[in-house]
């Protein structure tokens, strides 16, 4: 009988130890998205600074493109390049799959584009923007949500709004 509760003690001690060893945290993802930093669409990577954390500060990595009508004409549109590079916060609780995004991004453009100023045209390679975004991240990985609010600031320097949504797969 003792060898048996000893035996019992050893596996409980065991399956305990091996419990409390922390499960992978999946705080990379990769997503494509409409809109947002990447002008049309992009591809992007999205990591936190600090390895195995979900939460606090990141960043994005993307490469996209978009179309620029020069003049009205339709013969004129011209395909551009777009590399968005941001900085972001993300809030939430450690153990829930819902979180919150806020950053800022910066854009390259392959090109000098006008976009987004109807009035004034002023072409650029560069576009900056802000993001209010909310993530649908699993803990553990898997698939991977995204969508909210990204006003661009254009090329001439005015403001305007702009929507965005992802979908991605986290690890």
């Amino acid at each position: 009988m003792k060898k048996f509760f000893s035996l019992f003690v050893a596996i409980v001690t065991l399956s305990q130890s091996l419990s409390a060893q922390e499960e992978p945290v999946a705080g990379r993802v990769f997503y494509t998205e409409l809109g947002g930093p990447g002008v049309l669409m992009s591809a992007n990577f999205d990591s936190r600074f600090k390895s195995q954390e979900r939460l606090g500060f990141g960043y994005r990595l993307g490469v996209g493109f978009g179309y620029n009508n020069m003049g009205g004409h339709y013969s004129s549109t011209r395909t551009y390049y777009s590399f968005p590079v941001g900085l972001n916060y993300v809030l939430g609780r450690p153990n829930r799959s819902s979180s919150y995004e806020i950053g800022a991004a910066v854009t390259f453009l392959s090109r000098k584009v006008s976009l987004f100023n109807y009035d004034v045209y002023k072409p650029g390679n560069v576009i900056g923007y802000i993001t209010f975004m909310y993530r649908l991240m699993p803990v553990n990985g898997g698939f991977s949500f995204r969508a909210g609010f990204t006003p661009v600031i254009g090329t001439a320097g005015d403001l305007h709004p702009m929507a965005a949504v992802g979908f991605g797969w986290a690890f």
